[in-house]
């Protein structure tokens, strides 16, 4: 699992019949500098499957490869991530 951030939003001309009832985000996953403020986000930005509404400028947890389809078993989705959920604070404490 790893922690993103949302960016975006992925709009289809030709929406799949298993996508119905979320919408598609797209998300820039986050290092532990970018998390603490040391650097700006520069990893490649990933298409995050959400039913759970989050918004443009918020950090999600996402969960990736085989266990993001995982939720959504007996079905299938053909999705590569999965928001698992929106953090609302991040308390992060380097020990030194």
């Amino acid at each position: 699992m790893r922690i993103a951030q949302v960016i975006g939003t992925v709009t289809l001309s030709q929406l799949h019949p298993s996508f119905r009832g979320s919408r598609l985000k797209l998300a820039v996953p986050l290092s532990l500098d970018d998390l603490i403020g040391k650097t700006q986000p520069t990893a490649d930005s990933i298409v995050v499957w959400d039913d759970l509404g989050a918004g443009i400028g918020d950090r999600i947890a996402i969960a990736e490869g085989p266990e993001a389809s995982q939720p959504f078993r007996p079905e299938l989705k053909p999705v590569d991530a999965y928001n698992s959920a929106i953090l609302d604070h991040l308390d992060i404490r380097l020990e030194t």
